[in-house]
């Protein structure tokens, strides 16, 4: 059973269906166009990560370097919002700011990934300036970098576990011990190094312990229905529509 949600975010009726990226199949990650789909389809939480340019300016953005996605061979901190302005995801994709896809779809919640020390700052005081409190749950692959945002954001904020955390967490199922986390979720992979990280024992001890369990990233309709089936509380995508049928068929839709 799902436990009662530590943070107002996680408060939801269904499974938690997470645009991961925005979604990819009908535009590039990450963009407006990615993110304006998945919420045309129903989407609420949209998962995403974020890099500071050189002047303290959030981005929507995974990669440190921008080669993968435009081509150019250059890290995206060193270069001022302005000049980020100009470069173009697949020709013609803005990469958005931060903040831009805050007002732009004020409906929605986001999982947001702080990517690197630098954004730290500048997205804590993002969050305040726009008092999104409710709206945003930090993830990060560094504990540190977590606690850092909430300390700076200076309210109650969700947040997932790090991976320090995630270890503990780990162990405590494993063990069936009581631990108390400061986090109101988990987000794992299914599968990390040939070691299963969702498993029924792992959801229900995360449930037992206060904690929500969402499992990232899944684009196959088996797995979809297998955490379903385990107690999952939040699936992420980069297939918005397939998973949005799913939950639908399996009235987890909400």
């Amino acid at each position: 059973m799902r436990p009662n949600p530590k943070f107002p975010y996680l408060d939801h009726d269904g499974i938690l269906p997470f645009a991961h990226r925005g979604g990819n199949r009908y535009a590039p990650e990450n963009t407006m166009a990615a993110f304006a789909d998945a919420a045309k389809q129903g989407f609420r939480f949209l998962e995403t990560d974020v890099h500071a340019s050189r002047d303290g300016t959030v981005f929507a953005f995974h990669d440190d370097s921008l080669l993968r996605m435009t081509g150019e061979d250059i890290a995206i901190s060193t270069l001022d919002a302005a000049d980020i302005d100009t470069i173009t995801v697949a020709g013609d994709h803005a990469i958005p700011r931060m903040g831009e896809l805050l007002e732009a779809f004020p409906n929605c919640r986001f999982n947001i990934d702080a990517k690197a020390w630098p954004v730290v700052e500048p997205l804590a005081d993002l969050i305040r300036a726009h008092a999104v409190d409710a709206r945003i749950c930090i993830g990060a692959f560094s504990d540190a970098r977590i606690l850092k945002v909430c300390q700076l954001v200076g309210r109650p904020l969700c947040h997932s576990i790090g991976p320090r955390e995630a270890t503990r967490f780990q162990m405590a199922a494993l063990m069936r011990l009581n631990a108390y986390f400061s986090a109101g979720c988990v987000q794992f992979p299914v599968n990390r190094k040939g070691i299963s990280m969702v498993t029924p024992a792992t959801v229900a001890h995360a449930h037992k312990l206060g904690l929500q369990v969402h499992a990232w990233t899944i684009n196959d309709e088996s797995t979809m229905h297998d955490l379903i089936d385990m107690g999952v509380d939040g699936i992420m995508t980069d297939d918005c529509a397939l998973l949005k049928s799913v939950l639908i068929e399996r009235n987890k839709w909400a």
